[in-house]
Protein backbone atom coordinates (compact mmCIF):
# COMPACT_ATOMS: atom_id res chain seq x y z
CA UNK A 1 0.00 0.00 0.00
CA UNK A 2 1.09 3.98 -0.62
CA UNK A 3 -0.29 6.72 0.67
CA UNK A 4 0.49 10.52 -0.67
CA UNK A 5 -1.01 13.28 1.22
CA UNK A 6 -1.87 16.19 -1.30
CA UNK A 7 -2.10 19.81 -0.24
CA UNK A 8 -4.75 21.86 -2.25
CA UNK A 9 -3.99 24.81 -0.78
CA UNK A 10 -6.72 25.94 0.31
CA UNK A 11 -6.92 24.76 3.85
CA UNK A 12 -8.05 21.04 2.17
CA UNK A 13 -6.14 18.50 1.57
CA UNK A 14 -6.92 14.75 -0.34
CA UNK A 15 -5.09 11.52 0.64
CA UNK A 16 -4.35 8.71 -1.96
CA UNK A 17 -4.13 5.12 -1.78
CA UNK A 18 -2.86 3.14 -4.23
CA UNK A 19 -3.21 -0.61 -2.78
CA UNK A 20 -1.66 -3.72 -4.21
CA UNK A 21 -3.70 -6.46 -5.55
CA UNK A 22 -3.27 -9.19 -3.10
CA UNK A 23 -4.16 -6.52 -0.50
CA UNK A 24 -7.78 -5.95 -1.82
CA UNK A 25 -8.71 -9.02 -0.41
CA UNK A 26 -7.71 -8.11 3.57
CA UNK A 27 -8.96 -4.94 3.70
CA UNK A 28 -12.31 -6.54 2.24
CA UNK A 29 -12.06 -9.34 5.09
CA UNK A 30 -10.94 -6.47 7.74
CA UNK A 31 -14.19 -4.06 6.88
CA UNK A 32 -16.52 -7.30 7.26
CA UNK A 33 -14.47 -7.91 10.73
CA UNK A 34 -15.70 -4.29 11.80
CA UNK A 35 -19.14 -5.14 9.81
CA UNK A 36 -19.86 -8.02 11.86
CA UNK A 37 -18.24 -6.07 15.37
CA UNK A 38 -19.08 -2.72 15.15
CA UNK A 39 -17.50 -2.61 18.69
CA UNK A 40 -14.30 -2.97 16.98
CA UNK A 41 -11.96 -1.01 14.71
CA UNK A 42 -8.57 -1.65 12.87
CA UNK A 43 -5.55 0.23 11.43
CA UNK A 44 -3.70 0.83 8.18
CA UNK A 45 -0.17 1.94 9.58
CA UNK A 46 2.82 3.59 8.03
CA UNK A 47 6.62 1.70 8.05
CA UNK A 48 7.60 4.91 9.24
CA UNK A 49 10.44 5.22 6.82
CA UNK A 50 11.00 8.37 5.05
CA UNK A 51 10.68 11.82 5.71
CA UNK A 52 7.47 11.70 7.46
CA UNK A 53 3.52 11.67 6.11
CA UNK A 54 0.23 9.49 7.28
CA UNK A 55 1.42 7.45 9.59
CA UNK A 56 -1.59 5.70 10.72
CA UNK A 57 -4.76 5.42 9.52
CA UNK A 58 -8.04 4.27 11.82
CA UNK A 59 -10.76 2.37 10.05
CA UNK A 60 -13.93 2.23 12.70
CA UNK A 61 -17.89 2.11 12.64
CA UNK A 62 -19.28 5.77 12.23
CA UNK A 63 -22.45 6.05 15.17
CA UNK A 64 -25.26 6.20 13.90
CA UNK A 65 -25.99 9.65 15.39
CA UNK A 66 -22.72 11.15 14.74
CA UNK A 67 -22.73 12.99 11.21
CA UNK A 68 -20.51 12.48 8.16
CA UNK A 69 -18.22 14.75 6.60
CA UNK A 70 -16.78 12.60 4.01
CA UNK A 71 -19.07 10.41 1.29
CA UNK A 72 -18.17 7.52 -1.65
CA UNK A 73 -18.17 8.32 -4.88
CA UNK A 74 -18.60 6.33 -7.82
CA UNK A 75 -18.68 3.43 -8.86
CA UNK A 76 -15.16 3.82 -10.61
CA UNK A 77 -13.42 7.01 -11.51
CA UNK A 78 -10.48 6.37 -14.76
CA UNK A 79 -7.49 7.05 -13.75
CA UNK A 80 -6.02 10.79 -14.72
CA UNK A 81 -3.14 11.06 -17.85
Amino acid sequence: MYVIIENFKTGWHGITIGIKHDEIDILIERLNLIKNKPEQHFHISSNYVGDGGIGDIEIYILPEDQNSNMFITGPLIEPNG
